[in-house]
């Protein structure tokens, strides 16, 4: 299957950001491409670190989705996106990311595990963390995990969802830029690809406050196609061949899932 990550360079219009996706979902579709991963907040920007964005945000049935299921049937392909999701009753949002299938509509969403509150940021101020482990979806035989930008960082998190049956990890990333921070990136998708042995799709976010650098890399760590800091579409083949060939090669993901049979077996 080809898969592509999107990047762009998303503003507080919501209207100039969906023109945004769709001229880059036609690149990816017009590529071959089955499936498509956007950055964190494709929908609109974060704005400055004080604005109030339950006024940009959207629920489920909003415009946003409806329009991301069109452009999914349009191209038969499946789209991952991020967006601000407004909640009943609450000041406080969601940083949510959405999976649209070409023929179902939306089929999962996955509500930000981890706020980023680090390097200075305070997303918690704004949104309410999620509660689920990460999404999984199934895309053209590939069972898909999606998670959304910080929770790259964290491990366990994701080794959950391999130990669950992922074998394609998405992950929608608006990687606000600083010192080296292009490279946490990069480090961290390699890192999540080789714990797990699985495809590892980040959609980035482009722009002078993003790191911009979407990726994807292969079960054992190699990176197959990526970006720099501009906006464009990157495009690359995974198969089921090839994350056979590397579980058997690094059996990383049979040795912990052995290990944790042989732990529950001493706790009884």
């Amino acid at each position: 299957m080809k898969i592509a990550v999107a990047q762009l360079s998303a503003g507080m219009s919501k209207p100039a950001n969906v023109d945004r996706i769709t001229t880059l979902a036609a690149q990816a579709a017009d590529s071959g491409a089955r499936l498509v991963v956007f950055p964190e907040a494709a929908m609109c920007d974060f704005g400055e670190k004080t604005a109030d964005l339950y006024a940009v945000a959207e629920p489920l049935d909003g415009r946003f989705v409806t329009t991301l299921a069109e452009l999914a049937a349009r191209h038969s392909m499946t789209v991952v996106a991020g967006m601000f999701e407004s909640i009943a009753g609450e000041r406080r949002i969601y940083n949510s990311a959405v999976v649209v299938d070409p023929v179902k509509g939306l089929i999962g969403t996955f509500h930000k595990r981890h706020l980023f509150d680090a390097f200075g940021e305070v997303e918690s101020d704004r949104f309410r963390a999620g509660a689920e482990d990460p999404l999984q979806v199934d895309v053209d035989g590939f069972r898909a995990a999606v998670v959304i930008c910080y929770d790259l960082r964290f491990a366990s998190f994701i080794e959950r969802a391999a130990d669950q049956g992922a074998d394609l990890l998405l992950a929608p990333t608006a990687w606000v830029a600083g010192p080296l921070k292009e490279e946490h990136l990069n480090v961290v998708a390699r890192a999540r690809a080789l714990d797990n042995t699985m495809y590892v799709a980040v959609g980035g976010m482009a722009g002078a406050a993003y790191t911009g650098r979407s990726v994807i890399v292969d079960p054992l760590g190699a990176q197959i196609a990526g970006l720099g800091d501009g906006e464009g579409v990157a495009i690359a083949d995974i198969s089921h061949e090839r994350l056979k060939a590397a579980r058997a090669r690094l059996p990383v993901l049979a040795q912990r899932r052995a290990a944790s049979a042989q732990s529950s077996i001493g706790l009884r």
